[in-house]
């Protein structure tokens, strides 16, 4: 996890579960490695640790730890906002961002996060995980379990679903399937920031289309109804009440 100034001492337990939507896993795709946290080498306390140029063919078994509360709304080390109910981690060595299987050999549970971190700091822990995932792979009466963490590389994917940045695809592209708006806005500058947050903080592409300069936050598509109804929910929870269903 990524160091710093924060208002608690210590690592607190967050006062909810994760919500259903905030139990599906990461969807791998290709990123392009990100500005921060990807020197070659850097250094934490006085140790040098050093970036690995891919995470091809990565299989690696250990002590996974997870990271709550202390660390939410923070910085990670790739520049993102750390949230503690996405499917995201922290891993020393993996270029940011890394796609993992993380399997708890305990009970065979397994997840799929994101890497945009760094850490964990103690020695002889391999990954640190966040709230979410440590709860999807029944680890939280325990704090720490052995894993198996596998990377993920392969992206192929049908050229419909290939990775595209949010102004590239319109509605028309998928317009078979479900779409949520979230906002409109005159700001295309506030659009855009909401957009990649919303992207980040529910792992679901966003794009934003003009229409008589009003530009439309929207998220999708998604093809599974639950999910869709329970990110809707969600999303008029967390300051968006008038977010709906695109038909």
């Amino acid at each position: 996890m990524n160091s710093g100034r924060y208002q608690q001492k210590n690592d607190s337990t967050p006062t909810r579960i994760p919500t259903t939507s905030e139990l599906i896993d990461a969807t791998p795709r290709a990123e392009l490695h990100s500005r921060g946290g990807n020197k070659e080498q850097y250094q934490v306390r006085g140790k040098t640790y050093s970036v690995l140029k891919t995470a091809e063919n990565f299989s690696q078994t250990g002590t996974a730890s997870w990271y709550g509360k202390k660390f939410h709304g923070h910085l990670t080390s790739n520049g993102e906002i750390y949230n503690m109910y996405a499917m995201s981690a922290a891993h020393k060595n993996l270029p940011l961002p890394t796609y993992l299987k993380v399997t708890n050999n305990a009970n065979h549970q397994s997840v799929i996060v994101r890497v945009n971190d760094r850490g964990p700091l103690h020695q002889d822990r391999i990954i640190d995980l966040s709230y979410s995932a440590a709860y999807k792979i029944g680890m939280m009466k325990t704090g720490v379990a052995n894993v198996t963490i596998t990377s993920i590389t392969d992206f192929s994917l049908p050229d419909n679903k290939k990775v595209t940045t949010p102004k590239q695809i319109s509605r028309a592209d998928n317009d078979q399937r479900k779409y949520i708006q979230v906002f409109a806005t005159e700001s295309e500058t506030l659009a855009d920031k909401k957009a990649q947050a919303l992207k980040i903080l529910y792992q679901i592409n966003t794009i934003i289309p003009k229409n008589n300069n009003i530009f439309r936050v929207q998220m999708g598509p998604i093809d599974n109804k639950e999910q869709l109804n329970n990110i809707l929910i969600n999303l008029k929870k967390s300051g968006y009440p008038k977010a709906f269903s695109l038909k």
